[in-house]
């Protein structure tokens, strides 16, 4: 091997299953800006809608639903999810989604039903955007989860 393809092998990334980036942290100066107070009332609010009432479910519910729902703008939203919740709007979804599959993947009464069955159950759209979702929230593809954790495979 020559050392200009030493040096290209050093310097790509570790390719990562699905497409999966590093997350990277950015400073939106606007997130500081917003009042405790009222981040904490968007905060349980969110909680509400989002896992009580179990609008993750929904496959085409948007941030700018809820925001409406909420009566404030994407963007107070956004900074809201972001500073309380550690994560994005998409990833605050995907992690109750996943939750919601993990327990339904080992549950005898669901054994009858597929993965992608699974996936539109819980609000996926599609079954890339599920397995990519589930490999990076639990390390491991549905399917493989499901074998090691006692549910059915179909």
């Amino acid at each position: 091997m020559s050392d200009l393809e030493n040096q290209e092998k050093k310097e790509s990334p570790k390719k990562r299953p699905y497409n999966l980036r590093e997350k990277k942290e950015k400073k939106a100066a606007y997130r500081s800006l917003i009042r405790p107070e009222l981040a904490d009332e968007l905060y349980d609010k969110i909680l509400n809608i989002i896992v009580v009432q179990k609008k993750y479910k929904d496959q085409d519910y948007s941030a700018k639903e809820l925001a409406k729902e909420l009566k404030t703008n994407t963007r107070y939203l956004s900074a809201v999810v972001n500073s309380r919740f550690g994560m994005n709007y998409s990833c605050l979804l995907n992690e109750h989604r996943i939750k919601d599959a993990v327990h339904m993947l080992t549950d005898k009464r669901y054994a009858d039903k597929n993965v992608e069955e699974i996936s539109a159950m819980v609000g996926f759209a599609n079954r890339q955007s599920f397995y990519a979702a589930f490999y990076k929230n639990m390390g491991e593809t549905p399917n493989g989860y499901r074998k090691k954790h006692g549910g059915k495979k179909k």
